[in-house]
């Protein structure tokens, strides 16, 4: 018996924000939309996926953002998400305390953390 992959990571988001998690994790991290369920759909929040990493927003009636729980992406090219992280008006935080990575966080729309990771084994596109 073994885990073999993350299926999705799913973060909360207050209802109707929609439009906003779209600017953020379409737009700047450049993840595409994808439908939801119609079951599902009716709750609310919004699905993304570029076919190997898939991340769910679902709304949160109650809602307060993730500060130390967070998915780690690991990117081709850190200073391209940085730049476009900084284009979009954010402010990524250069963390240099992990060994082998470079990597930064940065808040989504929500104040949800976001970690954006690249080994350092390869290079930088």
């Amino acid at each position: 018996m073994e885990i073999r992959a993350i299926d999705h990571v799913q973060l909360a988001m207050p209802r109707g924000e929609e439009d906003k998690a779209r600017a953020f994790y379409a737009q700047v991290l450049g993840l595409a939309e994808v439908p939801k369920p119609s079951a599902l759909a009716e709750r609310g929040g919004v699905w993304f996926s570029n076919g190997r990493v898939e991340l769910h927003l679902g709304v949160e009636v109650d809602f307060r953002p993730a500060r130390k729980a967070h998915p780690a992406l690991r990117v081709d090219d850190l200073d391209a998400f940085e730049d476009a992280c900084r284009a979009a008006g954010l402010h990524p935080q250069v963390d240099r305390d992990l060994p082998g990575y470079r990597r930064f966080y940065v808040d989504d729309p929500f104040g949800n953390r976001l970690e954006l990771v690249q080994p350092l084994d390869l290079p930088a596109a």
